[in-house]
């Protein structure tokens, strides 16, 4: 019996012991893996996507947690693509242009942060709006980025892809082959980046290094389907600059979009290298994919009905005053004011009814 305890609580510790090593790998573009027996997390993805019709440009920002050292991913892309560093200044940009508008609005009756309860107030949220004889790997370019270790490849084969990978040092998945399958078929190219810190020895934490890629496509596409192979729950802001409001055709497998600014916009800076400092119409989006297995495609966003704007809106509750006096107090103050008149007069009258009896009588 002792020999079956100490067996139990062994496979139970091994367990646990295999769950802290094991990568944990998360990215809403294509799945990343960080070295073996170490860990690494996408906490959140952030891109900002141009699209004119013709040519789409994403900056992408990881923001990432873990120990692991080194880390790669790979992005698959509809055509050839550029890629280069981008600029972390856009998303400052885009988080000025796009922050709640704050308001004030009142309400009668005092709550209980309000006089006589206590003082104060508090903030609430806005309703939300609703070719034969080639290889079977091919590469295009190779680049060291910054931090970035660069592949653009082409591939006849999922297998093949998967070994290049691997034996030039992108530790990806090992079911990388078959989900990288639908966009062999379709003869889609690719981005491999690897990642390692500006400081060997430093795990990668924080927000990385933007990526700016560039490639022609008629139609706006935002690879998303790798990401099913994510082990934790997945979080996408997407900031989609183009000439009208647009919007997923499906959520994919994750919750509902929801649209968090919708609007034109000039950018400056480093935002209207993306646009030829013209305006664009900006429309923000945030997802959640609680269960990434769910995720059947890539996103692919649509030009809306109207080009509505939207803002949200965070609320300053006040209490309605007058003078400085609430208005509650006024109003029951005047209403009691007008019952006691009332009845005083109602007593008056009938004092005098009772005095004009009596001189009658």
């Amino acid at each position: 019996m002792r020999r079956r305890i100490m067996a139990v609580l062994f496979a139970l510790l091994a367990t646990q012991l295999g769950s802290l090593i094991s990568p944990a790998y998360a990215c809403g573009c294509g799945a990343m893996i960080p070295d073996r027996m170490a860990r690494i997390g996408v906490d959140r993805e952030t891109s900002v996507v141009r699209w004119d019709g013709r040519a789409e440009q994403i900056v992408m920002r990881f923001t990432v947690g873990g120990d692991a050292k080194r880390a790669a991913w790979i992005m698959p892309v509809p055509n050839r693509a550029a890629v280069e560093l981008g600029d972390a200044a856009v998303f400052d940009q885009l988080a000025t242009l796009t922050r709640p508008e704050r308001k004030t609005r009142t309400h009668f009756w005092p709550r209980e942060r309000d006089w006589p309860f206590s003082a104060g107030s508090r903030d609430g949220v806005g309703a939300p709006l609703p070719g034969a004889g080639a290889p079977a790997v091919g590469v295009v370019g190779r680049e060291r980025l910054g931090d970035f270790d660069v592949a653009r490849l082409t591939a006849t084969d999922p297998d093949a892809l998967r070994d290049w990978l691997r034996s030039n040092g992108f530790e990806l998945p090992d079911r990388l082959s078959t989900e990288l399958r639908p966009y062999v078929d379709q003869k889609w190219e690719y981005v491999a980046v690897r990642l390692a810190p500006r400081e060997p020895g430093t795990p990668l934490r924080g927000n990385l290094d933007p990526l700016r890629i560039r490639f022609d496509s008629d139609r706006l596409v935002y690879p998303m389907r790798l990401s099913r192979m994510a082990r934790t729950a997945q979080s996408l802001g997407l900031y989609v600059l183009a000439d009208h409001r647009m919007e997923p055709s499906s959520p994919i497998g994750g919750d509902a979009p929801e649209v968090t600014f919708a609007g034109t916009v000039t950018p400056h800076g480093s935002l209207a290298d993306l646009t030829d400092g013209k305006p664009a119409f900006l429309t923000a989006i945030d997802q959640r994919f609680p269960e990434p297995g769910r995720i059947d495609g890539d996103h692919e966003l649509r030009r809306t009905a109207a080009d509505t704007p939207y803002r949200r809106a965070v609320y300053h509750d006040e209490l309605l005053t007058f003078g400085g006096v609430p208005a509650w107090i006024l109003t029951v103050g005047g209403a009691l004011a007008a019952v006691t008149a009332a009845g005083l007069a109602a007593g008056l009258r009938i004092r005098r009814t009772r005095v004009l009896r009596r001189a009658a009588a």
